[in-house]
């Protein structure tokens, strides 16, 4: 009887291990299925953060201040065919590579010099050098800083604004008409608007260069220094 049994069920007997096998086989090769979109990975967007005086500047000022580079290289170029003696005697005043970190001046007196280099007219000379003035740099009720030049030609008055370039600040002001007039806001009077760089180039030394100025020049540079009375302090 036993031996019918076994007799009976070996045929069989396979048969699960079998099906087991071809299920493991099925599910083994079985393709996996692309992810979701929900699943895929995203690039993450970084949004590049616009520095607050390209919200203010015109176009016309923001394309001066990217341009600088090239305005210092052809206002140099001019100035040097007949005054390269008097530029190499400014030494890092006008050297374009000479910003130094910390550009921010202090608040107070200033003795300001302003150089003019290149000539976009016949009746412009491409090197011309004024006596030092006055100027003040001072703080709004917002903790603005802002920079006046007081007397002599070429009087302008604006804020200074911090730039993605933490070795430089951005100016961003207008050209007074006359010797008594104050200069107007920025923006009112669109061909009065100045846009320029401010950089500190040495102990208490600074300077704001404007390219492409008012003036029929290429490239202004207005040195800052302390005036006498604010060392005494």
């Amino acid at each position: 009887m036993a031996r019918a049994i076994m007799r009976s069920a070996s045929p069989s007997a396979p048969l699960l291990p079998c099906l087991l096998f071809g299920a493991l086989l099925l599910h083994g090769c079985k393709t996996p299925s692309a992810p979701s979109p929900a699943e895929q990975p995203r690039a993450a967007v970084v949004a590049e953060q616009v520095p607050a005086w390209r919200r203010t500047a015109s176009g016309d000022d923001q394309g001066r201040v990217d341009q600088l580079a090239q305005a210092w290289d052809e206002a140099l170029a001019e100035a040097g065919k007949g005054s390269k003696r008097a530029l190499t005697a400014e030494g890092k005043l006008l050297d374009p590579g000479a910003g130094l970190p910390r550009p921010a001046p202090a608040p107070g007196s200033y003795m300001c010099r302003l150089i003019q280099l290149g000539s976009t007219s016949p009746r412009v000379r491409p090197f011309a050098a004024a006596k030092p003035v006055f100027c003040y740099v001072g703080v709004d009720s917002d903790g603005r800083l802002w920079l006046a030049k007081q007397t002599g030609p070429f009087r302008r008055q604006g804020y200074l604004w911090d730039d993605r370039d933490p070795n430089r600040m951005i100016f961003l002001g207008s050209l007074a008409s006359g010797a008594k007039d104050p200069p107007p806001t920025y923006g009112v009077l669109p061909d009065r608007d100045q846009g320029g760089v401010l950089e500190r180039i040495g102990p208490l030394r600074f300077r704001l260069v404007t390219p492409r100025p008012a003036s029929g020049h290429k490239l202004e540079v207005l040195e800052l220094t302390p005036a006498p009375s604010q060392l005494d302090q």
